[in-house]
């Protein structure tokens, strides 16, 4: 991979931010409960998807997303010697939350970051499967906190309409450009008014460039945001438990595919 505007190969953390290749992104179906709820009162309800290739409701939405072995291979690329850790132990084992979630550190060209996984156990699934997607999951999640596959997140302006809003007017020209702080509020703002988990996530990748300056210009501040993400996402992720438990015969879920 090359730099567009000088040809020069990237190296390091700027690898890491290149934009995936189509065949390593996958979709993920993300039915609504109702959607769910049609398909198992009525199997012939639903599709065998060409997308995907998973059973489930014709007008269900996907998601693009960067699966595990994806990941991992960009991970090598970009440093070979890159390493995790989960943030705590419990009698010598990484140490999972009341939710099921883990906490963990992520190390790459010697830069660490946080990250946080959960998935819903599923029925049937083989033991130690939930714990690889939790694993994979968390991957991803602190990986985005270095910017990789941060493209299939953003849609439109990474800043947003609420700091569009803050910036100094090209007419008036007496508006006061927004200090970070300022735009930290409204990022910490936007994360409280979201209604859904994609939502969330969407705002999350929006607020990357505040979060990269936070985190050497006011780390307290970034705990907090982070925090907050954190605790808004897991919201969504016991609201969404119902529909995320359902599978169908021969199905297998996306995450414990790449987990496998």
């Amino acid at each position: 991979m090359t730099d567009a505007k000088t040809e020069a190969p990237l190296t390091g953390l700027a690898l890491l931010r290149s934009p995936f290749a189509a065949h390593h992104i996958s979709k993920l179906p993300k039915p609504t409960k109702q959607q769910t709820e049609a398909v198992k009162a009525d199997y012939k309800k639903g599709i065998r998807c060409r997308e995907c290739g998973s059973w489930h409701h014709p007008d269900v939405v996907h998601l693009d997303y960067v699966g595990h072995a994806a990941l991992t291979d960009r991970l090598l690329d970009t440093d070979p010697t890159w390493s995790w850790e989960p943030v705590a132990f419990r009698d010598g084992l990484p140490a999972f939350d009341s939710n099921g979630g883990l906490w963990i550190k992520l190390t790459i060209c010697g830069v660490t970051r946080l990250g946080y996984g959960h998935a819903a156990a599923k029925p049937g699934a083989d033991p130690g499967a939930r714990e690889k997607e939790v694993i994979g999951d968390a991957l991803r999640n602190a990986a985005m906190r270095f910017g990789a596959a941060l493209d299939l997140w953003h849609k439109g302006d990474l800043h947003g309409p609420d700091e569009e809003a803050g910036k100094p007017s090209s007419e008036g020209g007496g508006a006061k450009e927004p200090t970070l702080n300022d735009r930290a509020d409204l990022f910490l703002g936007a994360l409280n008014k979201v209604t859904s988990r994609v939502d969330l996530e969407a705002a999350w990748a929006k607020g990357s460039k505040v979060c990269a300056a936070l985190s050497t210009a006011d780390p307290d501040k970034l705990d907090t945001i982070t925090r907050r993400y954190e605790a808004r996402r897991a919201e969504f992720i016991a609201a969404d438990k119902p529909a995320a438990d359902d599978s169908f015969p021969g199905d297998t879920p996306f995450d414990q595919q790449e987990a496998a």
